[in-house]
């Protein structure tokens, strides 16, 4: 059941999505958006530039936090806005978690500000393909 307006506060966390990044959606996501970079696909052409293998598309990475947010809200139609920053690449195998967390209630628009991520757990530390980044969500009131 999605939530309603009334049963966040600011300073909650609502959402902990996790989701293990696979050649077969990264290569689905290619095929969707047209975005055929070898980087997205070749091994070899991503070790050539510096990576391990092939790097999922940020815009998958964009995508998948999204859906984690919509999920939480009720739909994609209460996803108002979201502005994100690219901050590290994610890889194949790796399990990303997508989070967010209340900053602001704007009770009259029945519209909540959530500070959104997507975080990895990488050589023994925690690295964030996405962060300091932001959504808006519009909540049924109760």
């Amino acid at each position: 059941m999605s939530p309603r307006f009334g049963d966040v506060s600011v300073g909650q966390e609502v959402f902990l999505v996790p989701r293990t990044v696979t050649r077969e959606d990264v290569k689905a996501y290619a095929d969707a958006s047209g975005d055929q970079n070898p980087l997205h696909q070749d091994d070899h052409v991503a070790r050539a530039a510096g990576f391990p293998g092939v790097v999922a598309h940020g815009m998958y990475t964009m995508g998948t936090l999204a859906s984690a947010i919509a999920g939480w809200a009720g739909g994609v139609e209460a996803l108002v806005r979201m502005k994100v920053q690219f901050r590290a690449p994610v890889f194949m195998g790796e399990t990303i978690v997508c989070g967010g967390s209340v900053r602001s209630l704007d009770p009259d628009a029945g519209t909540v500000v959530l500070d959104v991520w997507v975080r990895v757990e990488r050589d023994g530390g925690v690295e964030w393909p996405i962060r300091k980044s932001e959504a808006e969500v519009r909540l049924a009131r109760p």
